[in-house]
């Protein structure tokens, strides 16, 4: 049986939908040792190497993947982060952005007043090299980042993951976490 083009493109798109829509499963999980990292970064536009290691000697991290800059999803969020990046500092907490599309955009949207404003670095991760060891991977698009979010405390072990494509909890919910281990 041979489905007419109209139903078939129905179909697929259907199919898409639930799949992207679907939240995103991290493998490393809470208690696990955070996979350490070196990247080429971008604070205020201004290019520098952000490490994990350095960045766990002055607190907990938080390390949200994101998928490309300039998307709708990952505007929002970034604006997010932003937004609350004065209660993460007052927690001794280090944000970081990673993601592993569009990286000849990252310079201009971590300066953006309008996404990062220069408030916290976002990181290139080309190839996703990084997105992989986390488990951070976008399903339909493998290249890509996923919407993932880790708190790692100064040990270097996972202490929260909260994955979901919507960017709208995020911050709450990394900025929670930072808090419980704060209240530690």
């Amino acid at each position: 049986m041979r489905f007419p083009a109209k139903l078939a493109a129905l179909v697929f798109a259907l199919a898409g939908a639930a799949t992207i829509s679907t939240p995103a499963k991290a493998a490393l999980k809470e208690g696990a040792q955070a996979p350490d990292f070196t990247l080429p970064a971008y604070l205020a536009g201004k290019p520098f190497t952000f490490k994990l290691a350095d960045a766990l000697k002055n607190g907990p991290v938080v390390v949200y993947f994101f998928p490309a800059p300039h998307t709708s999803g990952c505007n929002v969020e970034a604006h997010l982060f932003s937004e609350a990046i004065d209660q993460f500092k007052a927690l001794h907490a280090t944000v970081i952005g990673v993601t592993a599309g569009n990286l000849d955009q990252l310079a201009a949207f971590s300066k953006e007043t309008e996404h990062c404003g220069g408030k916290f670095p976002v990181a290139a991760d080309k190839d996703a090299v990084i997105a992989k060891k986390y488990d951070a991977t976008l399903l339909m698009r493998p290249g890509w980042s996923d919407r993932t979010s880790y708190v790692i405390d100064s040990t270097g072990k996972i202490t929260h993951v909260y994955s979901a494509l919507s960017p709208n909890k995020h911050v709450e919910e990394t900025l929670t976490a930072v808090k419980a281990i704060e209240a530690k």
